[in-house]
């Protein structure tokens, strides 16, 4: 079912429509997302970042009242004219949304799967990172400072789901992504240094040369970086004159990965 801005819209008001069930069984359920290879993008910011990076859509949800709203005429005007558009009554939008009261605009699309070449310049490895919020700051951080490549282990939250984009703040659609990795996959394809934070170290990630192509590893919230991959790295200390047990890990990620772009820039 499709509309444009000249065209008359049909209103769908039943939750037995099936892109309908389809949008909310997306928006709340990680292992439909999995079967499906589809994700939701809620609200206008992540719907314009992925436009900026021409990502096709699959379909955009749009509630009855934001068809007025400036900010969605303005998304609407730069889709192509392909792109099938599903106007829905409000109160079966606010019965899938997953965001409070905003612009009620969504879209489906498909998450990519690329296969995994061989790694020889910067990467991220997000080793079963299990929080959402912190692999979607950690994404944004790594596009921030220029770093292209992320290798998600299998146990590492979703980098396409709803939340994880949120936190992302649409920084999966700069950035080239490989999920559902082991670890013997990672050491099999990086061809660069490996290097992972530890506090059994006496190396200070300020005294350590990080100008050229490095792999930084950030580990689980509770249990760090696994044997295999950290047996393969180089440990290097975060300093902390407080005694603090660790940093969180998304903070963590933020300062190795902006040290490595002041040795390099800055220095």
């Amino acid at each position: 079912m499709t509309s444009n801005l000249n065209e008359p819209t049909i209103l769908v008001t039943s939750d037995k429509n099936q892109t309908v069930k389809l949008a909310g069984a997306l928006l709340s359920q990680a292992r439909q997302r999995k079967k499906q290879g589809q994700t939701i993008l809620e609200g206008v910011h992540l719907i314009d970042a992925a436009l900026r990076s021409d990502y096709p859509f699959v379909q955009i949800l749009l509630a009855e009242s934001a068809q007025a709203d400036i900010e969605v005429q303005q998304i609407l005007t730069r889709l192509p004219t392909y792109t099938a558009i599903l106007t829905v009554s409000d109160p079966l939008y606010q019965s899938i949304r997953s965001l409070g009261v905003g612009i009620d605009i969504m879209a489906i699309i498909d998450i990519p799967t690329p296969n995994l070449p061989m790694i020889n310049d910067d990467c991220l490895i997000l080793n079963d990172v299990q929080d959402s919020g912190n692999v979607g700051t950690l994404l944004r951080t790594a596009a921030a400072v220029g770093i292209n490549t992320v290798l998600c282990t299998s146990a590492t939250a979703q980098a396409w789901s709803p939340k994880t984009l949120r936190a992302g703040m649409g920084a999966q659609f700069a950035l080239n992504i490989y999920e559902g990795l082991s670890s013997t996959e990672i050491l099999d394809h990086v061809q660069v240094p490996l290097l992972a934070t530890s506090s059994h170290t006496d190396t200070l990630i300020y005294e350590h040369d990080l100008q050229a192509p490095i792999a930084w590893i950030m580990g689980h919230e509770g249990q760090g970086v696994c044997a295999d991959l950290m047996q393969c790295a180089t440990p290097i200390a975060l300093p902390q004159p407080n005694g603090q047990e660790s940093l969180n890990v998304a903070i963590a990620g933020a300062l190795c990965l902006y040290e490595t772009l002041r040795q390099r820039h800055y220095s």
